[in-house]
């Protein structure tokens, strides 16, 4: 995002200009008017990355505009990120500065932090990390007090851990959540936590057990297990799973069972149309569960036909978007077996085209 996209003055203009525009989209399937969710106008980014600029002594974070990748634009400031990377990037870009043996082909900086003060950098490299370099990491990260990784073509170096851990209050209880580098994290951390508390006052209702599909590393999965029997999380990617157990064990949460599965794998285990030795990993079989709501939180992609037909039969569906125009495309065929009985708005990001959607879909009666 442009730096000169950033306008907290005009916020309240430029979020009414994208509710009204996703409104616009969903009408078709009769939404209710929305709830909705603003940001912090600054210090609510919780993750920033930026390429590095080499020119003679001089050191500098840079973005590019789009379609210009030779036309570096210094950043000086950065009022969007939270305020521990907003202290450390001026500090670690002046560490940097003087030293050859950190900053030799340095390209890119990544910073995840979270709210309860925990930091990691990422340093990227066009070469090879040796001992040299290790040993002037560790000394980096211990003046900064921060966990740091190197990365390099086939090379990852970690200073003390590679992964942050955050603590959320959600409706008066606090989740401790791992996060992993280079994971998927959510980046707005107070946009994340009304997320989180608005899906679960939408299952509050539903009793029964849950099925959660894209659970990541357990952001909605740990609170809303305080509104079901049983909840069955399934996920693909391995560091999430790896951070979703963790913290189900770390937050003492005895109701949750995970699966490594991607989401069409789960349609087909739910259809019984294959056997995944994985599911002997449940406590119970996969037949015994009395799953009647889903949660999907999809990539931007949406979810596939497949997967829609399989979530089609249950009463209720949670759908968290990241995309209004999949969303749309899948309302398409969900709007035939179910109807919108709840809607939010959630400006994860500001200042851009982007927004997040929340749906409560329930199952149509019988005609």
């Amino acid at each position: 995002m442009p730096l000169s996209h950033i306008d907290p003055a005009n916020y309240d203009a430029l979020l009414a200009t994208k509710v009204a525009q996703t409104c616009h989209r969903l009408a078709p399937f009769a939404v209710p008017a929305p709830e909705i969710f603003p940001s912090a106008l600054e210090g609510f980014r919780m993750r920033a990355e930026f390429r590095m600029w080499h020119d003679g002594d001089a050191l500098d974070y840079v973005m590019f505009p789009p379609g210009e990748p030779n036309t570096p634009i210094p950043i000086s400031q950065f009022p969007i990120a939270c305020d521990a990377i907003q202290t450390l990037m001026p500090a670690l870009r002046d560490y940097l500065r003087p030293n050859p043996v950190l900053r030799q082909k340095l390209f890119q900086i990544e910073f995840l932090s979270t709210t309860s003060g925990e930091t990691l950098v990422t340093l990227a490299y066009h070469r090879r990390l040796d001992a040299d370099w290790e040993s002037a990491a560790q000394a980096l990260a211990r003046e900064f007090n921060v966990a740091l990784v190197g990365r390099s073509r086939k090379q990852k170096v970690v200073i003390e851990r590679d992964y942050v851990t955050e603590q959320l209050q959600v409706a008066g209880t606090d989740y401790l959540y791992r996060q992993y580098e280079q994971a998927f994290t959510q980046p707005n951390a107070g946009v994340n936590r009304h997320m989180i508390e608005w899906a679960c006052a939408s299952a509050a209702s539903e009793g029964g057990d849950l099925l959660e599909l894209y659970c990541g590393n357990g952001n909605f999965t740990l609170p809303l297990s305080r509104h079901f029997n049983q909840v069955l999380a399934t996920e693909l990617a391995k560091n999430s799973i790896r951070a979703a157990q963790w913290a189900i064990a770390a937050n003492r949460i005895d109701n949750v069972a995970m699966i490594r599965l991607a989401a069409e794998e789960v349609t087909q285990a739910m259809n019984g149309e294959r056997q995944f030795r994985r599911l002997a990993q449940l406590p119970q079989p996969l037949e015994d569960y009395r799953l009647n709501t889903v949660f999907v939180d999809p990539p931007r992609a949406g979810l596939d036909p497949a997967t829609i037909a399989m979530v089609q039969g249950y009463p209720t569906i949670i759908y968290v978007s990241c995309n209004p125009v999949t969303l749309a495309d899948n309302l398409v065929r969900l709007n035939e077996s179910h109807e919108v009985s709840d809607f939010a708005l959630f400006d994860q990001f500001p200042y851009t085209d982007h927004m997040e959607c929340g749906v409560v879909l329930r199952q149509r009666a019988p005609r």
